[in-house]
């Protein structure tokens, strides 16, 4: 790609992309109205829009995080996420004392911390590896055009399906009840250690980070195009749409449960009887009502979306599919594994780890540490096996 603004048939066709995706983004909003009757779950597929846009513009990825500490010691990844899931606590905790905001009943996001638990998160960190992206990482780089990450999305899916029909196979295996540390220490204490710990990995932690993108050295400086994002601005950016998703759903960002929702109605439709499954018994409707009315999947969609919108406006869209069948199988087999690890461990990089740390929860940090155990396990197997993305 030149440093000059691409003419003709790029340009075209860049603009075309931004005219479909603007009306899909209507089509999404307007759905989602339509099929809950209520403007947060509408308002909420504009805040996904937003998600997709900020990481895409700012290449605000996971697992690429755990790959550079692992494999170049460069924490810079973390540094990233260590501001904005510190911009998000001063949001979460005063919050979440409250337990309401607007009328809206607040919770934030924890899990039990068990063997279930740490299997998931192990095989979420193997499978994000081979997968080659985490839950929002497939979501925006599919967005972008990465055909490829459409195998894995499949696979998280029918990942996510299989672990909600298995769960209760694991739950009666022994863990220690779901706790934060505003449970031992008060909101206002809690949120001073929290902030003091993510200081520290901003200052200490090796890597650089930088405030703003280097566009002299940068090949995406296209003219007549968005320019793209530091990780610094997608920082606060990103604090800022998971604030306004706690104040709008009542519960923080995330992206996993509405993956077991679609795998869950693609297993009805296969002939499988979904809703006697444990994971629904409490809740069935959701596998009979519109995936738009669905306030996870409506964000998830809206990913999509705003990542492509990103991708046409800063006009770095580009479909790619040349892929060799050991990718491809790589993508699929990491699909699968992240898929069925999110519902053992309660989420993904989003709802287990970055969410629930901002809701101060302690199993984030044990998620966090054990997923750094199966990324190294994963690129390991990636170097056994020479299927490097």
């Amino acid at each position: 790609m030149t440093t000059d603004a691409p003419a003709g048939y790029g340009r075209t066709a860049n603009r075309l992309l931004l005219i479909f995706v603007t009306l899909f983004a209507f089509a999404l909003v307007q759905s989602s109205y339509m099929s809950s009757l209520n403007w947060r779950v509408a308002a909420l597929s504009l805040v996904g829009i937003g998600l997709g846009f900020v990481l895409f513009q700012s290449s605000f990825g996971f697992a690429g995080s755990f790959r550079a500490l692992l494999e170049r010691r460069d924490a810079s990844g973390f540094k990233a996420q260590a501001i904005a899931i510190g911009i998000c606590s001063i949001f979460f905790f005063p919050l979440l004392a409250t337990g309401n905001a607007f009328g809206q009943d607040l919770t934030g996001f924890g899990s039990q911390i068990g063997v279930t638990f740490l299997v998931g998160a192990l095989m979420f960190g193997i499978g994000m590896q081979i997968g080659g992206g985490c839950a929002s990482g497939t979501l925006f780089a599919l967005g972008g055009g990465n055909l490829k990450l459409a195998a894995t999305l499949l696979f998280f899916i029918a990942g996510s399906a299989l672990g909600a029909a298995h769960i209760h196979l694991w739950s009666a295996l022994p863990s220690l009840p779901a706790r934060t540390a505003q449970f031992y220490l008060g909101w206002k204490a809690a949120l001073v250690v929290h902030l003091g710990i993510f200081l520290a990995i901003y200052i200490w932690a090796p890597g650089k980070l930088e405030a703003f993108k280097d566009r002299s050295r940068s090949e995406l400086h296209l003219r007549g195009y968005l320019k793209p994002w530091s990780l610094l601005s997608g920082s606060f950016a990103l604090a800022a749409l998971n604030a306004i998703t706690l104040v709008l759903a009542g519960r923080p960002w995330g992206e996993t449960a509405g993956f077991a929702l679609w795998g869950s109605k693609i297993a009805i439709v296969l002939g499988f009887n979904a809703a006697d499954w444990p994971y629904w018994r409490g809740n069935p409707a959701p596998l009979t009502a519109s995936v738009f009315s669905d306030i996870t999947s409506v964000m998830d969609f809206g990913i999509i979306l705003g990542a492509a919108l990103a991708a046409s406006l800063s006009g770095r869209f580009e479909l790619k599919f040349q892929h060799l069948p050991s990718d491809w199988i790589a993508a699929s087999l990491g699909g699968l594994l992240m898929g069925y690890g999110a519902r053992l461990s309660g989420g993904c990089n989003i709802g287990a780890y970055f969410s629930a740390l901002a809701s101060g929860s302690l199993s984030a940090w044990v998620w966090i540490a054990t997923a750094l155990i199966g990324s190294w396990i994963g690129l390991r197997i990636l170097a056994v096996r020479s299927i490097r993305f």
